[in-house]
């Protein structure tokens, strides 16, 4: 188990340098082994290919290593993330550029959705439509996070910043709607 590792962080550390001097649509399976010192064959052996890599450098560096029980809310749990992906940028930013079927955003949605229905679950009001809610919660939540990997805001912004936009925009939306919306109070 431990080669296995020992293979598989080398081929993500290759990744990861590949990604940061060339767009990923450049990268061959090829570039990813010479870079490293592997045979395809071993490439092969870990991964379908380099989407599936790409995948599992986000599990093992961020999603592997999460302990769900360790959050006490929602928030700690976003906040945690959002520092991951704000000491990792230069990767997911380029990440995050990979279109298609196999796209790092598809891979990223499917594996943070149930995380955040986790989390989100006792937010949403009893008797409401809860798979809508959430859905709508974790599409806004994931935009934004998106564009802010990004550099797709204003001016480039670190995690706090970032996370006190959300808090601050979600506290204003939620006044506004309540002293606006009288059947709300």
């Amino acid at each position: 188990m431990a080669d296995s590792n020992i293979t598989k962080n080398a081929l993500a550390a290759s990744m990861k340098k590949l990604m940061r001097q060339k767009p990923f649509a450049k990268i061959s399976v090829s570039d990813i082994c010479i870079d490293c010192g592997i045979n395809r064959k071993s490439f092969y052996y870990h991964f379908r290919d380099k989407y599936d890599l790409v995948n599992w450098i986000f599990y093992v560096g961020f999603l592997g290593e999460t302990d769900l029980g360790s959050y006490e809310t929602g928030w700690d749990w976003l906040a945690d993330i959002c520092r991951y992906f704000y000491r990792e940028k230069e990767f997911y930013r380029a990440a995050l550029k990979i279109e298609g079927q196999n796209s790092f955003k598809d891979y990223l949605m499917e594996m943070i959705t149930p995380v955040a229905s986790f989390f989100l679950h006792d937010l949403i009001p009893e008797g409401t439509d809860e798979p809508f809610m959430i859905t709508f919660i974790e599409d806004a939540l994931l935009a934004s996070l998106v564009r802010w990997l990004s550099g797709g805001y204003d001016h480039e912004m670190d995690e706090i910043e970032f996370l006190t936009h959300i808090r601050d925009i979600v506290l204003k939306l939620a006044d506004n709607i309540v002293q606006t919306d009288p059947q709300i109070r």
